[in-house]
C-alpha cells in the first residue's frame, strides 16, 4: 500500500506541475513569440511537444491519480462503479452533444486533447468527467454524512451537491477552453451567457448528475468512511483543476468575465472547502475503508488468528491448513 501511496503522490505532484506548466505556456511564452525564436532547437523542439500533448498529459496524470486515490481509500469495487458509469456515460454525453447539440449546444473539439473518438471526442474528455467528478462526489458524500445525513437524503444530497461542484467548474473552464487566444474547443451557437448557452450549464448538471446517480445506487450497500485528510487528495484536485481555469479566463479575457469566475467560486471552491472542514479529522491515517473490500488476511496463519479472534474457543490448528 506505502507504494501505491509513493506513486499517486507522484502522479500528483505531476498533475499540478503539468498544469503550471501549461499556463506558463499559455500565458508567457505563446504570446511572446520572440522569445520562441530565442530558444536553441531542442528548446523550440520540446516547447512545440508539450503545447501540442500538454493537455493530454496533465489530464492522464489526474486521472491515474485519482483511480489509485480511489482504489487504495474505498476499494476496487467502490472505485470501479463509479469510474466505468463516469466514463462511459459522460462519453456519450459528448458524442451526442458533438453530434446533435444535445444536451450542452452546438460545439466541436479543436486540437491538443489527443485522438479524438468517433472523431468527435479526445479520448481525455471522458477521463476528467470521472476524475473530477469522483472528487466533487465524495467531498459531497463524506461532508453531508459528517452533518448527520443518512440514508437516501444524503445519497440525493451527495448528487445534487457533487453535480453543482462539478457544474461550477465549468464556469471557469469552458470560457478559458473556448474562448481564449488559443481554445480547444468552440461553441458553433454562441449562447447568451458570457458566449455559453445555459443549455451548457444544464447539460453538465444533468451529466453529472446522472453518472453520480449510478454510481450511487451501486454504491447503496457500501459504507465508505473518510476523514478530513483523507479528502484532501479530492480538494486538492478540485481546487488546482479550478484554478487552472480561473486564472486563464482572468487573464486572457475581459473584465466581464470575472463574474462567471466568481459565481463559480461562490458555488464550487467555497462549498468544497466547507464540506472538506465538515468531515471528521480522523486519526492521521491516510487509507479509508469500505464495507464491500474490507482486507483479508493474506496469510494461512493471519486467516487462523483473525477466525481465532472472532469465534471464541476454537483452536488455531482447526482452521491452519498448515497443522493439519
Amino acid at each position: 500500500m506505502r507504494q501505491l501511496v509513493v506513486i499517486e503522490r507522484f502522479c500528483l505532484t505531476g498533475h499540478i506541475l503539468s498544469l503550471v506548466f501549461g499556463l506558463a505556456g499559455l500565458l508567457l511564452v505563446l504570446p511572446n513569440p520572440e522569445f520562441i525564436g530565442t530558444l536553441p532547437a531542442f528548446g523550440q523542439a520540446l516547447f512545440g511537444w508539450s503545447m501540442a500533448g500538454g493537455g493530454v498529459v496533465y489530464i492522464l496524470l489526474g486521472a491515474a491519480t485519482v483511480a489509485l486515490y480511489a482504489y487504495r481509500t474505498l476499494g476496487w469495487r467502490a472505485w470501479l462503479l463509479f469510474m466505468l458509469p463516469a466514463i462511459g456515460l459522460s462519453l456519450s454525453s459528448e458524442l451526442l452533444g458533438t453530434s446533435t447539440g444535445f444536451p450542452f449546444g452546438h460545439y466541436g473539439y479543436l486540437n491538443g486533447l489527443g485522438y479524438k473518438i468517433a472523431g468527435l471526442v479526445p479520448f481525455t474528455i471522458p477521463l476528467s468527467w470521472f476524475y473530477v467528478g469522483l472528487s466533487t462526489f465524495l467531498l459531497a458524500w463524506v461532508g453531508l454524512e459528517a452533518i448527520g445525513m443518512k440514508g437516501w437524503v444524503k445519497t440525493i444530497g451527495a448528487i445534487a451537491v457533487g453535480a453543482l461542484l462539478l457544474t461550477a467548474w465549468d464556469f471557469v473552464l469552458d470560457p478559458a477552453m473556448s474562448q481564449t487566444a488559443y481554445p480547444f474547443w468552440e461553441f458553433r451557437d454562441p449562447g447568451q451567457f458570457f458566449g455559453m448557452p445555459y443549455r451548457n450549464l444544464s447539460g453538465w448538471l444533468g451529466t453529472g448528475a446522472l453518472f453520480m446517480s449510478v454510481a450511487a445506487f451501486c454504491w447503496r450497500n457500501t459504507t465508505i468512511t473518510l476523514s478530513r485528510s483523507q479528502l484532501t487528495v479530492p480538494l486538492i484536485i478540485y481546487l488546482v483543476n479550478f484554478a487552472f481555469g480561473a486564472i486563464i479566463t482572468v487573464n486572457q479575457l475581459d473584465a466581464r468575465f470575472w463574474i462567471p469566475t466568481v459565481i463559480g467560486a461562490i458555488l464550487g471552491v467555497l462549498p468544497a472547502m466547507g464540506l472538506w472542514w465538515l468531515a471528521k479529522p480522523g486519526d492521521g491515517s491516510d487509507a479509508g475503508t469500505s464495507t464491500n473490500d474490507a482486507a483479508q488476511p493474506r496469510s494461512e496463519t493471519e486467516k487462523a488468528t483473525a477466525l481465532k479472534g472472532s469465534v471464541p474457543n476454537v483452536p488455531v490448528a482447526v482452521v491452519s491448513k498448515s497443522s493439519s
